[in-house]
């Protein structure tokens, strides 16, 4: 523009009262860009030739000279001819000015440069630092919004949301696993990134496994399902059956080990990852809740089964989206979008591009707090117990999936969502029955236990004033009040729905429980017939005596009242044989090809 002109005049003028000719010269021959992502002839000597500039021949020095008034035009790796043609040009002009002899000339002339061999198809984008994490905002956010002639040439300042402490770390932690994977760490009350691994090497591997490898999540999955469930209006302390299932089809979803207790609360379910109990809900719940409670906690795969299969985490999602999902359950029920540019500024220093956390709400506030509630329990009892930081609220939950193929840990503490995938490219099993407890939580746990040194994050999640939720001391096996003999822990329900009887399988009164408007319900499924009702739900055998001079009454129902759910949706059921990664919509050796193909889309490859 006329303006920006004016203002580069004004400046011109200024330097020249500073500076002397030779002096403005070397500063630009310093700093101007010489081709395949380098700046200043010191760089383009080494690049080009192998030397420094002090050794450079006439016929090398005219080949630099020619470059600066196109340097991917006059390249002399990408297009020799028309660099030979602008090196003659170059060197007819030393000529004619006399700069050198014409003995000179017909030297270099006709003289072969020796430039450095360079390998074919190879990238001259050189990412040293936080490979995948900067190859990630290159190709999703720089390069197609401002093209490679700006972001190699025009001199941006790019300030990233990435703490180069922690990034060290993970791509430290996720470089000794035994197997492929990922780490993604967000502050969930911002969105901002703070590290990003997508692989154990870059070197070796471009495929960015934290962005593009859409992967089951297994278990870690089912924390959706129960979010939906609590918003339906169940509660952590209700119960569902844990016993076999057998649909009409022939599928058999079981659980681990082949074990099952019969009657479980919702958080003992979480807790211990109870498959039977997770389809259940998802039957009671309905697919489709599930798969809108996806959505809006910020799970944008395409490839969400719309099937009860759903429950165990076999859609394919990324460790991104993952992360950006649990998020919510940390932040009070707001979805983030994940961003890893704060600011980009432009030669002259303007800002070009400013970016700050973008938030929607996904789901109340009582929703969020009393899911995150449950999968604080997993840490602390659960399956998910050797993660627990010491000193601070900690939430999360393992994921592993069928033939111990994929194993994930996602959660977090106040202030900071971290999810670790471990997995083959090729779904081969990662051997010796490795789960989720296995592989990933001693990454993550490492992780976040750096972290909490490095930078200072709260202790404790302080709830809301509109939270809803109000914590009761509860029995694990029944959701009663504890009594002296019950398992107990503490837990989070909403507000003025909390059981106000004493469990009554340990030591509480029957008929107080049975008179307690909150006690806790037995929800079965539309599956469940009242042969299993009878079989598998538990049973108190009998009354508590008030005094000791009363008789022990007989009772062998339960102060658990019973709820029967229709099957409305009709939810499908899936194929016994259907094998999640038969279309692997990630596959290695593709990611890898995308990468070249976006190289040279943007000419970043020679």
């Amino acid at each position: 523009t006329i303006i920006r002109k004016a203002k580069e005049a004004i400046l011109a003028l200024r330097l020249e009262r500073i500076y002397n000719k030779d002096q403005l010269l070397e500063m630009y021959l310093n700093t101007i860009y010489m081709g395949h992502g380098t700046y200043g002839i010191d760089s383009a000597t080494k690049i080009y030739f192998g030397k420094v500039p002090g050794k450079l021949t006439i016929t090398e020095s005219a080949i630099l000279a020619g470059l600066v008034a196109a340097p991917e035009t006059y390249s002399p790796f990408r297009n020799p001819s028309s660099s030979q043609t602008r090196r003659n040009y170059v060197l007819k002009r030393m000529l004619d000015l006399d700069w050198i002899s014409k003995s000179d000339y017909d030297i270099s002339i006709n003289e072969t440069p020796a430039l450095i061999k360079r390998e074919a198809n190879k990238s001259s984008l050189s990412l040293k630092d936080a490979p995948y994490f900067v190859s990630y905002i290159l190709f999703n956010q720089l390069l197609p919004n401002y093209g490679t002639d700006m972001v190699y040439r025009g001199g941006m300042r790019v300030y990233t949301t990435i703490d180069i402490d922690l990034q060290k770390k993970a791509e430290e932690l996720v470089s000794k696993m035994n197997h492929e994977g990922a780490l993604i760490a967000l502050d969930p009350n911002t969105g901002e990134i703070l590290a990003l691994v997508g692989g154990r090497d870059f070197d070796s591997s471009k495929f960015n496994r934290a962005t593009q490898a859409f992967r089951q999540p297994g278990s870690a999955f089912k924390p959706i399902v129960y979010a939906t469930a609590l918003e339906n209006g169940y509660r952590a302390v209700d119960h569902l059956l844990d016993a076999p299932l057998h649909f009409a089809n022939g599928w058999e979803p079981g659980n681990y080990g082949g074990k099952y207790d019969g009657e479980v609360t919702l958080m003992d379910a979480l807790s211990r990852s109870i498959n039977t109990v997770a389809v259940r809900l998802a039957q009671i719940d309905g697919v489709g809740r599930v798969v809108d409670m996806s959505r809006r906690l910020g799970i944008t795969t395409p490839h969400l089964p719309q099937d009860l299969s759903l429950a165990l985490g076999t859609a394919s999602v990324t460790p991104l989206e993952m992360c950006v999902a649990y998020s919510a359950f940390a932040n009070d029920g707001y979805k983030i979008e994940p961003y890893g540019i704060k600011e980009i500024k432009g030669r002259s220093g303007e800002s070009v591009e400013q970016n700050g956390p973008k938030m929607t709400n996904a789901i109340s506030v009582t929703t969020a707090i009393t899911t995150r509630s449950m999968l604080e329990q997993v840490t602390i009892w659960g399956t998910g117990a050797k993660a627990r930081i010491e000193g601070y609220q900690t939430f999360g939950k393992t994921g592993t999936t069928n033939d111990w193929t994929d194993a994930w840990f996602a959660g977090g503490i106040p202030g900071l969502v971290v999810v670790v995938y471990v997995g083959n490219d090729n779904h081969t099993p990662l051997g010796g029955k490795i789960t989720g407890t296995i592989a990933a939580v001693p990454v993550w746990k490492e992780f976040i236990s750096f972290a909490v040194k490095k930078l200072k994050f709260p202790q404790a999640f302080i709830l809301p004033p509109d939270a809803g939720v109000e914590s009761v001391r509860v029995c694990k096996k029944t959701g009663f009040l504890a009594a002296s003999g019950c398992p107990a822990t503490e837990i989070l329900v909403p507000t003025g729905h909390a059981p106000s009887s004493q469990c009554p399988w340990h030591g509480g009164s029957l008929s107080s429980a049975r008179a307690d408007e909150n006690a806790p319900q037995l929800i079965l499924a539309p599956i469940d017939d009242d042969m299993t009702h009878y079989k598998y739900a538990m049973r108190v055998l009998s009354e508590p005596a008030e005094s000791p001079e009363e008789v022990t009454i007989q009772a062998p129902d339960t102060p658990v009242v019973t709820k029967k759910t229709e099957d409305k949706e009709h939810a499908k059921v899936p194929d016994k044989n259907d094998d999640p990664y038969k279309k692997d919509p990630s596959k290695q050796v593709e990611m890898e090809a995308k990468y070249q193909e976006l190289l040279k889309r943007y000419n970043i490859i020679e």
